[in-house]
């Protein structure tokens, strides 16, 4: 859809419910037509790690010396000896085929991980939707390069949820009032953003009319809280939800899901200003080609990752704004 036409509609329909809906339904669109653009994209990185013309990545510089470390953050999505665990196969393949040593850095939560990539601490960073907003606008230099193609779907997109206890008498948004209630972070896009949305849509003001909210930090340790029962709902990413559901760490007989978004475009790997063009079409063309069932740095399996760029997050940022979140 082009960019005027979705101004158009957003002048057209002041229902905050209603264009909060065309927001996230516009996600989708924009994800589509950016795979169709993507085919062109992928042909000019060729086997020999060119675009456009460039050359390979080369590290002649570096002659009679070890290659200097490639550093990529990503945000928490569980536990960090776990993740970091999960995430070493895609750092030897990537270390093998970059032609340095890449290393992962779990960060302890979402604006650190943001902080490090801003600040040029590290090369490289695994964001969600949102983060890599806020990143991108105190560093308008950050590109977004890859993202990954989820297994279950085949799209670049995942899906926010809203899960309660089964025997909690929750059954829709409206039965949340009154509620404890917990988010993932203020910074994410499926545990808090989109989730928040669909709240304000319907009326509930979170601060207003919960009996509590808490912000957990991580999309693991919010289904503690819920398993705990600490709160009567969380905010989650359904990816990480059905995960767990898998590895027999919740049970499926006792949870349910009573709220689902549209899709959300996927967490981009974003890279710092710092690298140069060369060496970003190297790392590109590593991600693109990666082997299929690799755990990407959200900690799920994913179906490879397809080029992404800013214009893809451009939902992201107009619900950012519209419920007025910095």
């Amino acid at each position: 859809m082009p960019q005027h036409i979705f101004c158009r509609l957003e002048r057209l329909y002041s229902s905050d419910a209603l264009f909060l809906t065309l927001i996230l339904a516009f996600t989708l669109l924009s994800v589509g037509c950016t795979q169709q653009s993507e085919t062109p994209q992928r042909i000019q990185i060729d086997k020999a790690g060119s675009q456009n013309g460039s050359q390979p990545l080369d590290q002649s510089s570096n002659s009679g010396k070890e290659p200097a470390t490639l550093n990529m953050a990503t945000i928490p999505w569980q536990v960090a000896a776990n993740q970091q665990q999960q995430l070493q196969p895609l750092a030897d393949y990537l270390s093998k085929t970059v032609g340095r040593p890449v290393k992962f850095q779990v960060a302890k939560d979402y604006d650190t991980a943001i902080n490090l990539l801003v600040e040029g601490k590290v090369d490289l960073a695994q964001l969600g939707p949102l983060t890599y907003v806020k990143a991108k606008q105190r560093n308008p230099q950050l590109q977004p390069i890859v993202a990954p193609i989820e297994k279950t779907t085949g799209r670049p997109w995942y899906t926010s949820v809203i899960v309660v206890k089964n025997n909690s008498g929750i059954n829709n948004l409206k039965d949340l009032k009154g509620k404890r209630f917990a988010f993932v972070s203020k910074s994410s896009a499926s545990g808090y953003l989109v989730p928040l949305g669909a709240l304000k849509g319907i009326g509930i003001e979170p601060e207003q009319d919960f009996a509590a909210v808490s912000y957990a930090g991580s999309h693991d340790k919010v289904k503690d809280e819920l398993i705990s029962g600490k709160v009567d709902a969380i905010a989650n990413d359904k990816r990480s939800y059905v995960a767990q559901q898998k590895a027999g760490k919740i049970d499926s007989t006792k949870y349910k899901v009573i709220w689902e978004s549209q899709p959300i475009p996927n967490t981009p790997i974003v890279a710092s200003s710092k690298l140069p063009p060369q060496e970003l079409t190297a790392i590109k063309k590593a991600f693109i080609n990666a082997p299929e069932g690799i755990i990407d740095p959200s900690g799920s399996e994913s179906a490879g990752y397809t080029l992404v760029q800013d214009e893809d997050y451009t939902p992201i940022r107009n619900l950012q704004q519209r419920l007025g979140l910095k």
